[in-house]
């Protein structure tokens, strides 16, 4: 183990970084030229993707790769002991992410039943729970656990949904991990094993951005959407909604707050589909051609502008995290009140796109 000072440590990142990078890049080449079959979904399958061409969903397969050589470089260059108190709530982080990952390689193998998936997320919340990791915001446990539950299984189907469109999941986890990471370097926590498991992860998804972003020539298939639904839910949990402990009800829609805007994107994505299928008698679950990013398509955007408007959507949620945490020093009803407005006026424009042009979703 290595005693390094903070100088050191920085550059020990980038130099992580750099390689983590190159690695992914390479991986997925590798991956791309192996095989142009395995990891390819039946195109009679029920899942409906925006591009009429089956691709290789190998991407999750570097991103928990990637993961978990950040886990082993952890344990070599840092002082472990100096978070040993978390150990047991990492590895329930650990597990429940390996779950995700088995269940969504599966999936992609062998397009398994739905009620599998949602056994397999259900478990992975409840390991969190288990191993110490659950929002703490209402101060009652069981409500705080079935938030949790809801919390996790709701966002690894968001994250699932939401990879509709080439780059649209890559783009939005990447501005997700920067806010945590913020969060982390805000706390003092750069030593954390949670911060390069991060990088490790980001790392994985800049590699993989390369064959994702369109035209694209890989998915990250159920693999990567359900392994980041979890790592995202999780971290999330963390650092987002347990950011500040303290029992009070205005810091309580400070937490709130700022977990609704970092994962505004799938938030508002899958409550428009939710929403719009139900009103139609349908399956929230079964594919379709119904999401915001298509609607913005239907508008007239290509599918590059569809990418880079959800990108800059989720990296101003970025902004406005900074914002709040550096300059908005006492939280009050009204913070609250102006950052709602702004998630519920872009709902409402999003959401209604979907009713405008619904005609054109078959």
């Amino acid at each position: 183990m290595l005693k390094l000072n903070s100088e050191q440590v920085a550059w020990l990142y980038v130099a992580f970084m750099v390689c983590a990078v190159l690695f992914s890049f390479l991986i997925n080449g590798l991956f791309l030229k192996l095989s142009r079959t395995l990891g390819v979904k039946n195109q009679n399958e029920t899942m409906v993707r925006w591009s009429s061409t089956s691709k290789p969903a190998f991407g999750g397969i570097s991103f928990y790769i990637l993961f978990l050589f950040s886990v082993a470089c952890y344990s070599i260059l840092f002082e472990a002991v100096t978070y040993i108190n978390d150990i047991v709530r990492f590895l329930g982080i650990m597990a429940a992410c390996s779950l995700g990952f088995v269940v969504g390689l599966a999936d992609d193998a062998y397009n398994t039943k739905p009620f599998l998936k949602f056994f397999a997320q259900f478990s992975s919340a409840i390991i969190l729970i288990a191993t110490g990791t659950s929002i703490n915001i209402s101060g009652i446990v069981p409500l705080d656990y079935f938030l949790t539950i809801l919390w996790v299984v709701g966002l690894m189907n968001s994250i699932n949904m939401l990879d509709n469109m080439d780059a649209i999941t890559t783009s939005v986890s990447i501005s997700v991990i920067l806010a945590v990471l913020y969060m982390l370097v805000s706390k003092g926590e750069a030593l954390s094993i949670y911060f390069i498991t991060l990088l490790g992860v980001l790392a994985a998804l800049l590699g993989f951005l390369y064959y994702n972003w369109n035209p694209s020539k890989m998915y990250m298939g159920d693999t990567g959407s359900q392994f980041l639904g979890v790592f995202l839910a999780s971290i999330g949990i963390l650092y987002l909604w347990n950011g500040h402990a303290a029992p009070d009800f205005r810091i309580q829609t400070k937490q709130f707050i700022v977990a609704l805007l970092v994962f505004i994107v799938p938030i508002i994505d899958t409550t428009t589909v939710t929403i719009n299928r139900l009103l139609k008698g349908t399956s929230p679950f079964v594919g379709g051609r119904d999401h915001t990013t298509h609607h913005l398509s239907y508008l007239g955007l290509s599918d590059r502008q569809v990418a880079l408007t959800f990108f800059g959507l989720s990296f101003l949620s970025v902004i406005f995290l900074i914002i709040i945490d550096r300059f908005i020093l006492h939280w009050e009803y009204l913070h609250f009140g102006l950052f709602l407005a702004y998630f519920l006026i872009l709902f409402g424009f999003l959401y209604g796109i979907t009713r405008i042009n619904k005609h054109k979703e078959k």
